[in-house]
């Protein structure tokens, strides 16, 4: 969160200031992609994942240019700034998910993909990204209603009222759905631990 200072940045962005927007962006995209990685089912998509159509990456481009075209006219706080746009990518991952549907997709050999190196450790980074990729996968494991409602209000750190108006749903459905959706989460991590231990099966 951007904190006390969103209300300049919001403004500066406003009137067409690329390192405030920059700021705005740096912000959010983290946890937009993250939430984009389930609600396209990316993150469920395993070793099929160069097979969907509309990537986290492609939602969450169309998601930022809607933001861009919009930006002028939002007026609100920073809880409120994060919970448009969620909303917004919502739209773009459901029309992405029409149009997967629409056609069908040809997964790309590993061979075939372009790697480029980078200056971090790439041990380090090969991790984070592993436990990053195994943590959406367990969420997208989920019930896609609870997957959803979990990725908005942890990753997302929207309120409730925030998730209820995006998802379409009352309050008190989300908060059902969050308490179900994290203790499947508890559940299925405490099985994989005893799975995991010395003692356990396998």
């Amino acid at each position: 969160m951007i904190g006390t200072s969103f209300d300049v940045v919001l403004a500066a962005a406003q009137r067409g200031d690329e390192t405030a927007f920059s700021v705005l962006w740096r912000d959010i995209q983290p946890a937009l992609l993250r939430y984009l990685w389930v609600a396209t089912g990316e993150a469920s998509a395993g070793s099929r994942a160069t097979a969907v159509i509309d990537t986290a990456d492609d939602v969450a481009a169309d998601t930022w240019l809607d933001v861009v075209r919009g930006l002028r006219d939002f007026k609100g706080g920073e809880p409120a700034f994060r919970g448009w746009v969620f909303t917004v990518a919502r739209h773009r991952a459901v029309d992405a998910g029409r149009r997967a549907a629409r056609r069908p997709a040809r997964p790309v050999p590993n061979e075939e993909l372009e790697w480029v190196s980078t200056g971090d450790d790439p041990a380090d980074a090969a991790l984070e990204a592993d436990a990053t990729s195994r943590a959406l996968a367990l969420i997208a494991s989920l019930p896609p209603n609870q997957a959803e409602v979990v990725m908005l209000r942890v990753v997302g750190g929207l309120e409730v009222a925030q998730v209820a108006a995006i998802i379409g749903k009352r309050s008190g459905a989300v908060r059902v759905l969050a308490h179900r959706g994290l203790r499947r989460l508890a559940e299925r991590l405490s099985d994989r631990n005893r799975a995991s231990s010395p003692g356990g099966v396998g």
